[in-house]
């Protein structure tokens, strides 16, 4: 199948690329710049320059396909909006599917997302899903609760390196997932014509605590954890001050997604039906523990492989003191 993969540089986009290579697939991938694309060449995609933001370069992108996967959505360090990224842009590439006659298509949005109307991204996520119902494509949405790669830089590294592991209040119980997990979902999704017109929730083994996860990784790592707690009120009122400018005002929308952080609710799923229509094993799927047990094992050994190393070439350095006689 000839697929092309939007948001192919992200963490996601580049686990479904690897996944949809393996599985066969003739994979291009739109990038603003190929430069900072070229380990996806390596791999074995095809690099087509395009930006969802400038509509005029979606035409000749979409010729020749046979579906679009779509992880594509706005960083904080953009200097594109979540607006201008998740909405207007997702607008331009089903319009520009539509004319091209490419009906595949298969979305990324958030569990729950109809349930946090005040939340900038979680607002047009939803407002997007209902879009896409409407555009009379051969779509299916799937919607993750989170990434277990995020974990890493928020709790593992800052412990690790004896830093605050800073949360918010009482954090809501999350069902991760790894974006290799994820990937399978997506490609196998061009597979499967059950998956055609539906949504699916993407969620992990069991939904867990920020606390949880800062124990599992003080466990692991044999580290005590430095924990901060951030007022949600100063969360908000940043949020609000930053939107008057304009160069900040992508991460004061991202602000606002703690809003989500601390709302109490679970983000989970029964996931019996997924696993049934997509042909997966549950127990094959990567447990945020195992998730975890890996990362901590890789990163204590090449830590006690420097210490050796720094204590070696110490050694080396001591030159013995020849007494003269």
């Amino acid at each position: 199948m000839n697929l092309l993969m939007v948001g192919a540089t992200g963490t996601l986009g580049r686990q479904i690329v690897r996944r949809a290579l393996d599985e066969g697939h003739q994979v291009q991938c739109l990038v603003r710049n190929p430069k900072k694309a070229t380990f996806l060449k390596e791999w074995g995609a095809s690099l087509i320059k395009g930006d969802l933001c400038k509509p005029e370069t979606l035409p000749s992108v979409l010729e020749g396909m046979d579906a679009v996967i779509d992880a594509a959505t706005a960083r904080p360090t953009d200097t594109l909006s979540v607006k201008q990224v998740d909405w207007d842009g997702k607008v331009a590439l089903i319009q520009a599917m539509k004319a091209a006659g490419v009906e595949r298509y298969v979305f990324f949005s958030i569990l729950n997302a109809e349930e946090f109307p005040n939340v900038p991204l979680m607002n047009i996520k939803h407002c997007t899903e209902q879009f896409i119902q409407q555009a009379d494509l051969d779509y299916t949405i799937l919607k993750p609760c989170g990434f277990m790669q995020g974990l890493i830089p928020q709790y593992a590294i800052p412990i690790l390196d004896n830093q605050a592991v800073w949360v918010t209040g009482e954090s809501t119980p999350i069902a991760y997932m790894d974006t290799l997990d994820i990937a399978k979902f997506a490609v196998r999704a061009l597979e499967v014509p059950e998956t055609k017109k539906r949504s699916f929730p993407l969620a992990g083994s069991r939904a867990w605590t920020a606390e949880e996860i800062i124990n599992i990784c003080e466990q692991l790592s044999g580290e005590e954890a430095k924990i901060s707690r951030l007022p949600m009120g100063l969360l908000q009122f940043l949020s609000r001050a930053m939107r008057f400018f304009e160069w900040t005002r992508n991460a004061s929308d991202r602000l606002m997604f703690a809003n989500v952080l601390v709302s109490g609710k679970s983000f989970d799923a029964d996931m019996s039906e997924v696993y049934k229509i997509f042909g997966f094993n549950p127990n094959e799927m990567t447990t945020l523990e195992a998730y975890l047990q890996e990362y901590f094992s890789r990163i204590m050994k090449k830590l006690k492989e420097i210490n050796y190393e720094k204590e070696k070439s110490k050694k080396k350095k001591k030159t013995p003191f020849k007494s003269q006689s």
